[in-house]
């Protein structure tokens, strides 16, 4: 036989619960007068067959069908007071969910005008907080059938949505500010995210209380790293490399390279950055059938890219011996010279 509810409750705190079905599984046998209990920062929406009867506030309530008209047309016009019906009961929190956290979990690429490459790859973090304000549209939008609905369910859902939303404002500030200015305006761009994505928010029954940029950085991404975004070529990468490995000596006096070279290295980084960003826009001079960007160190990729040929066709010259490489550690590296020769026969 069904348990019938004369008393419908949900005392827990709900501090990670947006909404919480009574009960978690199947439905709820009720009767006309039935009690429902409603806490501070509950809501309580009740629905039969996919479709929302009522929503009460806190309090106790007593159902009637005058609190749920809809109740005469579902159960039926010939009933008694006391006449069991069938509901699905859904508890939401109205509390505002405060320090939820964000990040970016891929740089952004932003334009950086008048310096350096003339683009940035930007990292940050913050916090943001949201509150449901129609419990109805999100339990019938969002939940759906689920026994319970936690903030874990859906935070992915809403930081892609701030993210994009970040991204398009930092690409519409960029286009005025270079990115030094550009951290000294996290305000506003906090302001500008909050307003932008506050549609969506309210679109699933959500408010966006705040929204937080904690920090807001470059990245420290390697030129291994950029060149596989397809943010380098070439001829900086390769000199941007030399620096990543100058700076890395530089960082392990230990090492290898010793104390001595380590500081020298450490102090011809800058000079490398500058001749690798003035030399991205000069043509480069080079051998006889060779193409001129060819920069003076390369991968087996790159290389490949100017034999016209794939990767795998060059590592193999390589360990027949006819194309001359360094390996380090588990990598080849082609110097300029060497690939002249090889094509020279």
């Amino acid at each position: 036989m069904a348990r019938i509810f004369d008393v419908v409750e949900y005392p827990r705190e709900m501090s990670d619960e947006l909404v919480h079905r009574f009960p978690e599984t199947g439905v709820a046998d009720l009767r006309i007068g039935s009690q429902v209990i409603v806490r501070e920062g509950q809501n309580v929406v009740f629905m039969r067959d996919g479709r929302a009867l009522d929503v009460f506030g806190p309090g106790r309530h007593t159902i009637t069908t005058a609190n749920i008209p809809l109740l005469v047309n579902l159960v039926g016009k010939a009933f008694g007071d006391r006449t069991p019906f069938t509901a699905e009961v859904f508890y939401v929190s109205m509390r505002e969910f405060a320090d939820q956290k964000w990040g970016t979990p891929q740089p952004i690429i932003v334009r950086n005008p008048g310096v350096g490459l003339g683009v940035a790859l930007l990292q940050g973090f913050g916090t943001y907080s949201f509150q449901i304000t129609d419990p109805q549209q999100f339990v019938t939008q969002i939940v759906g059938a689920q026994g319970y609905y936690r903030t874990s369910d859906i935070e992915n859902r809403l930081r892609v949505m701030l993210l994009s939303k970040l991204q398009d404002l930092l690409g519409e500030t960029t286009a005025k500010s270079n990115v030094l200015e550009l951290i000294g305006l996290t305000n506003e761009l906090s302001a500008g995210v909050r307003a932008k994505a506050q549609d969506d928010f309210r679109a699933i029954g959500l408010d966006l209380k705040s929204f937080y940029i904690g920090n807001l950085k470059p990245s420290d991404k390697s030129a291994e790293e950029l060149r596989a975004m397809g943010m380098l070529d070439m001829q900086t990468y390769t000199q941007l490399q030399a620096a990543d490995a100058m700076r890395d000596a530089a960082q392990n006096p230990s090492g290898g390279a010793g104390l001595t070279a380590g500081i020298g290295a450490g102090m011809g980084i800058g000079n490398v950055l500058t001749d690798a960003l003035s030399s991205a826009s000069r043509p480069q001079a080079g051998a006889a059938g060779v193409p001129a960007a060819m920069p003076d160190v390369m991968t087996p990729a790159e290389a490949a890219e100017f034999l016209k040929v794939a990767a795998e066709d060059v590592v193999a010259a390589i360990e027949a011996g006819d194309l001359k490489a360094r390996k380090i550690g588990s990598a080849y590296r082609i110097s300029k010279d060497a690939l002249t020769e090889f094509l020279k026969g």
